[in-house]
Order: structure tokens, then sequence, then C-alpha cells
């Protein structure tokens, strides 16, 4: 048995059941809805999020100091077991008075919690990220890399409790657009991918940790495994566009 469940973490791809279903449009934010920090789901603040020539972009023109307003923009459905495929570039400037480890800096989160669970102050979405880096032009700064907002993880047959862990990606300088693929496969494991070649990988997401304030007690159930949950992108004071979000479901 326990050969057959190294086998089955071990298969690089589940039969895929569909088509890529594109989740964002290009013309409007039609099923996606905000949440940011101090405001009521469905308050878009300073139209953070917004669609301009075909991309969705995370915008802080009509914000003055950013005032750690974390945001974050929500697909309506669930999802389990898929395949994900984002396109996203930093532009611009920084929000003023943005945290300096935020600096382009955003991301994708994975198996979320039910947006409408989260309390008005509530930081971040319970979840996993797929955190997105921008090259700062020199030192190397790795994209697609794993984040634990109120969850951990498993490598190497271990519990992992830091926050963050770095991927094998290269860095990308500038604003050039990137394409990033997970597969997530429940609550087995769960991929990164760039360029074909995966770049992170670990297994049994699931709650527990820190990194989330404000939170309702009842619903960080510590050391329960997340088999799905709702995706969302970051707002985390970077301006960031993205032209592609689109999944393929597996079975």
């Amino acid at each position: 048995m326990r050969a057959l469940i190294l086998l089955a973490l071990a298969a690089p791809l589940f039969a895929q059941s569909g088509k890529w279903i594109q989740l964002f449009n290009g013309r409007n934010l039609d099923g996606w809805t905000p949440k940011i920090t101090g405001y009521e789901f469905g308050e878009n603040f300073g139209n953070t999020f917004r669609v301009e020539n075909g991309v969705m972009k995370v915008a802080y023109d009509q914000y003055g100091k950013f005032g750690e307003r974390f945001g974050h923009i929500f697909y309506k459905d669930k999802f389990s077991r898929y395949r994900l495929r984002i396109e996203y570039r930093f532009t611009g400037d920084q929000a003023p008075a943005g945290p300096g480890w935020a600096v382009r800096n955003s991301g994708v989160m994975l198996h979320c919690q039910d947006p409408k669970t989260m309390t008005r102050d509530q930081n971040f979405p319970i979840s996993i990220e797929v955190q997105f880096l921008g090259g700062l032009g020199e030192k190397p700064r790795t994209t697609a890399n794993l984040c634990t907002p109120g969850t951990n993880v498993v490598r190497d047959g271990k519990l992992f409790t830091p926050h963050c862990l770095n991927s094998t990606s290269r860095t990308y300088h500038g604003d050039q657009w990137v394409r990033v693929e997970v597969e997530v496969l429940g609550a087995q494991v769960i991929r990164h991918i760039i360029d074909g070649e995966t770049v992170l990988s670990y297994e049994q997401p699931q709650i527990g940790g820190g990194a989330v304030n404000h939170h309702d007690p009842s619903v960080k159930q510590d050391g329960k495994l997340l088999s799905e949950g709702y995706i969302s992108l970051q707002s985390e004071s970077h301006p960031i566009e993205f032209r592609k979000v689109e999944l393929m479901p597996l079975r």
C-alpha cells in the first residue's frame, strides 16, 4: 500500500478531465470578488482591482499611503484537483508606505478558506500561497515560491513549519511577462512549474502555523488537511498585471 501511495505522489500529471477554463475573461471582473483588509467582502476600495486593455490590474493610484490594506480577489468556485496557469508582470513603483518585503511581491492563493468567513480586518486568507517575486535588478530572487498563511505542508516526510520556502526558479527582472503553472492534487501534492520544469513541490497542505491576523478562530482548525478551496490573486502594495488565469480540472 505504501508503494502505491508513493507512486501516486511521483506521478507527473493525473489524467486530464477537461479543457482549459478561462477564469479571467479579459473584459471585466465577472466571477471575481475582492476582499481588502479593513473592508467588507465585495468592496473594491480605491478601484484596486480593475480591467484595462485586456489585463486585470492591481493598482494603488487612489490610495495615498498603503496602510496595510492587503487585498485578495477571489474566484467564485472552489476547486480540488487541477492545473492552474497564470501569466503576470510587475509594473511601476510600490505604493507609498508599502512594507519593504512587498516590493515586487504578489501571488496566487490556493485552497483558500471561504472568503465570506474572513473577518473585516483579517490580512490574509488561510491558504497556500504560490508567491510571485520580481527581480530587483541585481541579486537572484526566485519566483513561484511557497508561503503559508495559516497553513503548513509536508516536505520529505516531515511537517514543514517555516512561513516561506524558495523555489529553484531563475530570476525575472524588469516588466517581462512570467508564466507560472501549478499542479494541485487535492490534499496529496502541489507542484510549482515554470517552463515545463518543477521548481518546487510539497505534500499534505493543512491548516496550521501563523501569519494570519484577526481571523475567526473557529475557521482555523489546525491539522485539518486542505483538499479543496477557493483561488485568489493578491494585492500586496506593488502594482501587478495578470493577462491569463486559466484552469484545467484533473481527475
